[in-house]
């Protein structure tokens, strides 16, 4: 059972990174940003995952980044347990969640970046059945043997609906951006999306981002519509 769930993640993971792969050279006025991130549960307090996806953090240009990370989680708290309960990211139900990570990234005419994660995660419940999370981000970058990082802090307030029988999960979020190369609070993006929960295994987000980049002049104004498909595995023994 073991070999089996684990030949499915990799297999999935795999086909979907290819799928990505052709958006890198897409332009338009609204970029549409592609993801995948493939989750495989070890056991009740280790989780990784591998990612693939396009985006434009930091007011970045479009590029495409691919690469592992390592979650470590402490035991779920019953009342975020019970707000998260149709959304299939185990994670949310954990009051503290720390994470590392490497990503590669790439663009077309620009040399490749290497760029290493480290994240820890607050999630905690509140009245009306909300859950807030507040995410902070540290990237280390090397590109052209040149060291940049920044900082952001991603604050998201979500809630879980129903019609029917059917549950979807909105939310809005806000990350502002701190960079070394600027010295200065340089970018904040805005998102509103909706989780869509589809049985066990599969969930998918869409979204729209609206960041405002101020590091360089003129500021610079970019509207991005995002499609995340997540995928949830588990060889966790019961």
């Amino acid at each position: 059972m073991k070999t089996r769930t684990r030949k499915t993640f990799w297999g999935l993971a795999s086909l979907f990174l290819l799928a990505c792969l052709p958006a890198r050279a897409q332009t338009s006025s609204t970029e549409f940003l592609p993801e995948i991130d493939a989750h495989l549960k070890l056991n009740s307090a280790f989780r990784v995952y591998l990612q693939a996806k396009d985006d434009r953090e930091g007011g970045d240009p479009t590029q495409f980044s691919v690469g592992p990370s390592i979650q470590l989680y402490l035991k779920p708290l019953l009342k975020l347990k019970t707000v998260k309960t149709f959304d299939l990211d185990d994670s949310k139900s954990r009051a503290f969640v720390l994470e590392a990570g490497y990503r590669y990234i790439t663009a077309p005419n620009a040399p490749s970046e290497n760029r290493m994660e480290t994240i820890a995660t607050f999630n905690s419940p509140l009245k009306a059945g909300l859950r807030v999370s507040d995410r902070n981000r540290a990237d280390l970058d090397w590109k052209n043997s040149k060291f940049t990082w920044r900082y952001r802090n991603k604050l998201t307030l979500e809630r879980t609906f129903s019609i029917h029988s059917y549950h979807f999960i909105p939310y809005v979020a806000v990350e502002p951006f701190y960079e070394s190369q600027y010295n200065k609070w340089s970018t904040t993006s805005l998102y509103a999306g909706c989780l869509f929960p589809i049985r066990k295994h599969f969930e998918f987000n869409t979204y729209y981002e609206h960041d405002n980049n101020t590091g360089k002049s003129p500021n610079q104004q970019v509207n991005s519509l995002g499609l995340a498909l997540y995928l949830y595995f588990s060889i966790e023994k019961k």
